[in-house]
């Protein structure tokens, strides 16, 4: 059976779905800040269609969510969709229940949050001290002291933490899900009480590796990182000697087109990448391979939304069309897929001969697909 990776049009928010070949749900991020009352919101209701998803499906639960950090736009609307086990509130019929929460170490130790990072943080706190259901990304010894000081025993709770350059226990791509997780960040060393909390540069960054018959599909899942941690995955990952971990038939870019993850300069027309991240987009995307901008729409030249300062930014936008051009490949627009006016979910199929998007929506039964996105 193959594997499913889907998208929803979200703004400038986050939330993919992935279903693996031996049927279990791993979600990446929950940003649902659409408003569904609001004829002119296009963003859809992320809610609605997991709920529709899982009815299908015949289950009430998600076997995975990975929360990349806890900003809202990766987490929003959490605490009136997920039953939550550390409050009876957020508890009760109706609600999508979670079987593993993936969390970075600052989404625990972070203080000050409000609303859905609140809530996500509080649950992860819950189910650390219970000792299941959660896998925290960092090495344990770097929020020892946290525990301690919350009572939390760390010797027997060691096993629920994920280092980078691990993969993510419970998955196989010889197994019958058919996929592995290898994890690029959170680096340890970013955990420290000495150095301030930075949710971006401290999210988790992993690459999926899809078995279907002999080969092998690769995706990218960068959240929110920008340039210089991007860099210092790259050089880490090489110095290793792991390149293959780098490549990717399909990613899922950081922070919206953000030039921020590809440079400290933004550009006139066309963003330039630093080495380190020319090196990965260049030379590790493979033939036929697909960008995907979580994203409202590319902005217009000279238009206002061009002349400020949030994502999405167009130079960013023209070196992700050129790299997916020069490969032969697809550079897609959350929020303008399949048009600016109309956008809708859309899924992608991961078999034998790579990756291919399928062109009906991911809740009709009957689709048709593109060309596999790399052959053999």
């Amino acid at each position: 059976m193959p594997a499913y990776v889907t998208f929803y049009p979200l703004g400038n928010a986050d939330g993919a779905l992935i279903d693996l070949a031996d049927q279990r749900k791993v979600l990446v991020d929950f940003g649902n800040e659409g408003n569904p009352d609001d004829p002119a919101d296009l963003r859809c209701n992320l809610a609605a269609e997991l709920t529709t998803n899982l009815r299908k499906a015949g289950r009430d639960y998600l076997d995975v969510v990975c929360f990349t950090h806890v900003d809202d736009d990766h987490c929003k609307g959490s605490g009136a969709f997920f039953w939550l086990q550390h409050a009876a509130k957020y508890q009760g019929p109706g609600r999508t229940k979670i079987n593993e929460m993936w969390v970075p170490a600052c989404a625990i130790t972070e203080e000050g949050l409000t609303e859905d990072s609140r809530l996500v943080r509080q649950e992860a706190r819950h189910r650390l001290r219970e000792g299941k259901g959660i896998l925290v990304f960092s090495r344990a010894e770097r929020i020892k002291q946290w525990m301690s000081e919350n009572s939390i025993d760390y010797e027997s709770r060691k096993h629920l933490f994920v280092d980078a350059g691990k993969n993510v226990p419970g998955f196989s791509k010889n197994g019958p899900e058919a996929v592995e997780f290898f994890v690029h960040c959170p680096f340890a060393w970013r955990q420290s009480d000495k150095v301030l909390v930075d949710r971006n540069g401290d999210s988790i960054v992993f690459q999926a590796t899809f078995k279907e018959g002999l080969s092998e599909s690769y995706a990218l899942f960068a959240s929110d990182v920008d340039h210089e941690v991007l860099s210092l995955i790259v050089q880490t990952t090489r110095r290793h000697g792991r390149d293959g971990k780098l490549l990717w038939d399909l990613m899922k870019l950081p922070h919206h087109s953000s030039y921020l993850s590809l440079s400290s300069e933004r550009g006139v027309d066309e963003t330039v990448a630093v080495d380190d991240v020319k090196w990965l987009f260049e030379t590790q995307g493979q033939r036929g391979c697909t960008i995907v901008s979580t994203s409202c729409p590319i902005p217009a030249k000279g238009s206002e939304e061009d002349k400020g300062t949030q994502p999405p930014h167009r130079q960013a936008a023209n070196h992700h069309r050129r790299v997916a051009r020069e490969k032969d490949g697809s550079y897609i627009v959350t929020m303008e897929q399949p048009r600016k006016g109309a956008p809708a979910p859309f899924r992608f199929e991961i078999t034998q001969l790579g990756v291919a998007l399928l062109l009906a929506a991911p809740n009709v039964i009957t689709t048709a697909t593109s060309a596999p996105a790399r052959q053999g």
